[in-house]
C-alpha cells in the first residue's frame, strides 16, 4: 500500500463518526442530516461481528438501518422526532417502484408548473422563509409543495415517501442564505449561488433512480424497520433478540435537534415559528440542550436524586454545582447545570432499557463525545460506561478518533475534547 492510500484510510478512519463519506453513497446522499457516521463502518462492522441483529435507539437519517439492509441483516431502530423520522423512513423506502416513481414525479412537476397562480401563497411575510429565498424560488417551492399535498395527501406508499423526500432535500441547496455546520440557518450570510427548485427536483429525482440500480447490483435486503418510539421508554417485548447496538445519541453539548429542522417544518406547515418547537419536537428528545432543560423548569436536586444516577453522583453533582455556579456570571445564564444532569439521567434510562433487549455477549457501539459547557468538563464516555455497567453490562472501553475544539481561534474554552466510540460489552 502506497503512502498516499495509507494517510487515504487513516483519514476515513478518523472519519468514523462523521457523515461526510456517506455523501458519495447510493441513499444514504438523498438527505444530508446534521449528524451521523460512516455508513461504509457500519457494514464492515456488522460483518466482523457477525451480527445477525442491530439495532439503534437513535435512528436519526437512518444510516445504521441502511447498513444493516447492505449487509442482508435485520434491524430495529427508534426516533422520537417525527419529523427526522419522516426523513429515515423515506430513505429506508429504497426499494421502491421505479417506474410508478418515475410518472407520479413527472405528475408532481407538471402540476406545480400549471398551478394557477392565484392558488400560490406568498409566504415571503414568514420571518424565516422570507429571509431564506428570493420571491421567485419560494413561489416555485410553493407549488411544489401544494401539488405534493394535493395529489398525496396521505402519502403512504414508498414512492411518495421519496418524492415528499426530494422537496425537503432541496430546501437548502434552493436558498441563497447560509447554513452552519450543523444545519443551523443563517439568514445573514448568502452562498455564492441557488439551485432552481424545479431542476434541482428533477436532478434528485434522477439520483433517486440511479441509486436504485445501484443497490440492486449490490444485493441490498429490506429487513429493516424503525418506530416513532422515545428510547428512554419501554421497547417493544423482543427480550435478549439484539446482538449488536451501533447509534449515535446526542452529545451533551447543547446542540437543539429540535431547531436543526426548523426550516424544513416551517416550509411543510408543521411548525410556525421558534416558540412551537418545544410543545411540538423538542419535549419528546433527550434533553442534551439548555433550551429544553429551561423550558421543563428542572430542579437539580429532584434530578441528581434519582437512583439510576447513583453510580456517577459522586462526580456528576461537583459539574453541576459548578456549572449553577458559573451561569450566574454569564449573561445568558443557559441552564446546563440542569441540562447536564437530565442527560445523563436520560442515557440511564435507555441503558436500562437496552439491557433488556440484548442478547448476553452482545456489543453496543456508541458514537460519543465529551463537552465542556462554560468550560466545565463533562466526561460523556466514561459516566454512559459506569451506567451501562451498572445495569448489567460487563465491560465498557473507549476508542478515541480524533481530538476536537483545538483547532478553532473563536472557541469559547480552552478545554481539548475528543470523540471515539465508546464499546460496551453485554
Amino acid at each position: 500500500m502506497t503512502k498516499a492510500m495509507l494517510k487515504v484510510n487513516e483519514k476515513k478512519q478518523a472519519r468514523t463518526g462523521t457523515f461526510v463519506d456517506n455523501m458519495s453513497l447510493p441513499v444514504h446522499r438523498w438527505f444530508r442530516y446534521s449528524a451521523g457516521f460512516s455508513a461504509d463502518w457500519v457494514v464492515s462492522l456488522i460483518k466482523s461481528q457477525n451480527a445477525n441483529r442491530v439495532i439503534d435507539p437513535f435512528v436519526g437519517s437512518g444510516t445504521t438501518l441502511l447498513a444493516a439492509d447492505a449487509a442482508g441483516v435485520e434491524s430495529l431502530g427508534f426516533e422520537s422526532h417525527t419529523f427526522v423520522k419522516r426523513i429515515a423512513e423515506s430513505k429506508l423506502s429504497w426499494n421502491f417502484d421505479r417506474s410508478r416513481f418515475a410518472d407520479l414525479a413527472k405528475q408532481l412537476v407538471h402540476m406545480a408548473v400549471e398551478l394557477e397562480s392565484d392558488d400560490i401563497q406568498d409566504r415571503t411575510s414568514d420571518r424565516l422563509l422570507g429571509k431564506m429565498y428570493s420571491k421567485d424560488s419560494l413561489s416555485t417551492l410553493e407549488r411544489l409543495r401544494l401539488a405534493f399535498t394535493r395529489l398525496h395527501p396521505a402519502p403512504k406508499g414508498n414512492e411518495e415517501r421519496i418524492l415528499w423526500l426530494g422537496i425537503t432535500s432541496i430546501l437548502r441547496p434552493c436558498s441563497h442564505a447560509g447554513t452552519a455546520q450543523w444545519q443551523y440557518v443563517l439568514p445573514k450570510k448568502s452562498k455564492n449561488s441557488a439551485k432552481e427548485p424545479i431542476a434541482a427536483f428533477e436532478a434528485f429525482c434522477d439520483r433517486v433512480l440511479e441509486d436504485s440500480f445501484f443497490v440492486e447490483l449490490d444485493g441490498w435486503t429490506k429487513r429493516s424497520s424503525i418506530l416513532l418510539q422515545d428510547a428512554r421508554c419501554d421497547f417493544p417485548d423482543q427480550l435478549g433478540f439484539f446482538d449488536l447496538l451501533v447509534t449515535s445519541p446526542p452529545y451533551p453539548n447543547n446542540y437543539d435537534y429540535a431547531d436543526a429542522t426548523r426550516l424544513e417544518m416551517t416550509f411543510w406547515k408543521e411548525v410556525t415559528g421558534w416558540g412551537d418547537l418545544q410543545s411540538v419536537v423538542r419535549k419528546d428528545l433527550m434533553r442534551s440542550c439548555s433550551q429544553h432543560s429551561a423550558a421543563e423548569k428542572l430542579n437539580l436536586e429532584d434530578l441528581l436524586s434519582d437512583n439510576l444516577l447513583a453510580p456517577i453522583r459522586k462526580e456528576l453533582r461537583p459539574v453541576c454545582e459548578r456549572l449553577a455556579e458559573v451561569r450566574l456570571t454569564r449573561g445568558g445564564r443557559k441552564t446546563y447545570h440542569t441540562m447536564i444532569a437530565a442527560y445523563f439521567l436520560d442515557l440511564a434510562n435507555v441503558l436500562k432499557r437496552v439491557r433488556i433487549v440484548m442478547a448476553q455477549g452482545s456489543n453496543m457501539c456508541f458514537v460519543i463525545g465529551d463537552s465542556a459547557p462554560y468550560g466545565v468538563h463533562v466526561p460523556a464516555e466514561r459516566w454512559i460506561g459506569e451506567l451501562a455497567m451498572a445495569v448489567g453490562f460487563t465491560d465498557y472501553a473507549f476508542e478515541k478518533l480524533r481530538e476536537r475544539n483545538v483547532k478553532w481561534d473563536n472557541r469559547v474554552h480552552k478545554v481539548p475534547l475528543h470523540e471515539g466510540n465508546l464499546w460496551i460489552q453485554g
